[in-house]
């Protein structure tokens, strides 16, 4: 299967860059993994809604022209599904034996993702209802995606 990570802004901080690296490096015996960095619109401080929702479309232009054809898209939003790590382990090896052979993650900015590309995905996914940093969220999915092909394969894996 192909996995594509389409995330907003650049990873800047080198333990983000590390531990993405090192999670990449895990994933290649199971998939192929495809990082995509979108560039970030910056945010005043005090934006208002119109213009914090303008960065938002901003971005998701940036996402949508990104997405391949035929891709199932997966958006991580808060107010998305929160499965546990078996749950999701399931869904991704269901969603590979009905056919799908590539999945696209998407992660928005510290503003979140536009209307568009939440209406683009196919399904949405929560890590929790509180916020975290969108760099960090990077390393959290990558580590959620290795840990779901080790339970696939039956393999051992620390709880």
């Amino acid at each position: 299967m192909k996995i594509t990570i389409i995330a907003v802004g650049k990873l800047k901080e080198k333990f983000y860059q590390d531990a993405v690296s090192e999670f990449s490096k895990r994933l290649s015996r199971y998939c192929r993994l495809e990082i995509i960095q979108v560039a970030d619109e910056k945010t005043p401080d005090g934006a208002g809604a119109a213009l914090e929702k303008q960065i938002r479309e901003k971005e998701g232009e940036r996402i949508l022209s990104q997405i391949r054809d035929g891709s199932y898209v997966i958006a991580l939003a808060i107010d998305g599904e929160a499965p546990d790590s078996l749950e999701l382990a399931s869904k991704i090896e269901k969603w590979g034996l009905s056919g799908i052979s590539s999945l696209t993650f998407v992660i928005g900015g510290s503003l979140g993702l536009s209307d568009a590309v939440l209406k683009r995905a196919d399904h949405k996914l929560s890590f929790s209802r509180m916020t975290f940093p969108h760099q960090l969220m990077r390393v959290i999915l990558l580590e959620q995606i290795y840990r779901s092909y080790r339970i696939i394969q039956g393999e051992p894996y620390h709880k």
